[in-house]
């Protein structure tokens, strides 16, 4: 579910950045206040684990779309809501940088979209209400389900009014609309599944707490357990990821007919796009082709019939490289904000 700058205009992309920036600074501050140093491990190897799970789209049946893992949730039900924030917001923006998914202009949105509605809507209305304070393993599976489902259908209505609101495209929004709803509600309910798996796993190495910084001792299984997927995940499993369209991009297809999505662009859309060129030194999760081999004749026929599993260095490489690098910013964004970090430079 991740915008592409296409969808957008200068002033919706300029509001969402204003918006999740303020947001990040909030966590950052709520945090400080608050947070557990054992924390910052977990921030890492988890934001390196939901990097390497988004490089997998699963294929939903019957409709020629796939769809991969958010990961808020997750975050927010082991971090708790700011911790799991800051922590999407660097997976995200690795992506954009470095990956050249989802667009820079848009990345205040997207970042808002998989962040705000499970951290700040779903987790804390849904989730824990439901898990109660002594979460069983049917109420952990239950809330994940409902929260997991909920939080990507807001994310999806966020899609819809963001691009609505911007208005530099020729999408029907109606049809837009009952596109994007029903292929996020099966999304939401792999997403659950997941959230569930996960979540109940770390439980495991901490059954008396329900938030992490509560009781961050007795999660080294755990840590090495999400570090080890994330490193298989990202290197290997990414190769047999589904090489049909995401749920956005299947709508957005479906809706106007045509992969290529038409629209207004402006000076501003062209240097983001220029800017997210010379960063994203692995786009789209693997090694830049040769420019005379991407204009080949008999290239565009050659990317219909895309082998899968896709076995690539570059996917590898992709997925080690990001893991590390999430797992960089996310656990740097923990360690400059932790309580002890601020009483041993007073």
């Amino acid at each position: 579910m991740h915008m592409a700058d296409a969808l957008i205009s200068p002033a919706v992309g300029g509001t969402f950045w204003a918006l999740s920036g303020g947001l990040i600074a909030w966590c950052a501050r709520k945090l400080k206040q608050a947070a557990d140093d054992r924390l910052v491990p977990m921030m890492g190897v988890l934001g390196a684990f939901i990097f390497a799970a988004q490089m997998i789209n699963f294929t939903i049946p019957g409709t020629g779309s796939s769809g991969h893992l958010g990961g808020g949730l997750i975050l927010a039900a082991l971090l708790g809501p700011y911790a799991g924030f800051l922590v999407i917001a660097s997976v995200l923006a690795v992506q954009a940088l470095f990956f050249a998914d989802g667009g820079l202009l848009a990345l205040g949105c997207n970042i808002f979209n998989l962040g705000f509605f499970p951290a700040f809507i779903a987790y804390p209305l849904i989730y824990r209400p439901l898990t109660g304070s002594h979460p069983t393993s049917a109420r952990i599976w239950t809330g994940s389900m409902l929260a997991a489902v909920i939080g990507l259908l807001l994310g999806a209505l966020g899609v819809i009014g963001q691009t609505m609101t911007s208005g530099i495209t020729e999408l029907s929004i109606a049809t837009f609309t009952a596109l994007m709803l029903p292929i996020h509600l099966a999304i939401g309910v792999v997403e659950g599944l997941a959230s569930a798996v996960v979540i109940s796993f770390v439980a495991r190495a901490r059954p008396a707490a329900t938030a992490l910084p509560a009781a961050a001792s007795r999660l080294e299984p755990a840590l090495v357990g999400l570090a080890v997927a994330a490193l298989v995940t990202g290197m290997g499993a990414s190769w047999f990821a589904s090489t049909h369209p995401d749920g956005l991009e299947w709508s957005i297809s479906r809706t106007t007919g045509s992969a290529e999505l038409a629209g207004r662009s402006s000076p501003v859309h062209a240097q983001l796009a220029s800017l997210q060129e010379s960063t994203a030194f692995l786009p789209d999760y693997g090694f830049a082709a040769p420019e005379a081999e991407a204009t080949a004749p008999g290239a565009e026929a050659a990317d219909a019939a895309e082998p899968w599993p896709s076995v690539s260095a570059g996917t590898s490489v992709s997925g080690l490289v990001g893991g590390l690098l999430t797992l960089a910013m996310a656990g740097g964004i923990g360690w400059m904000i932790r309580p002890g970090r601020r009483a041993a430079t007073a």
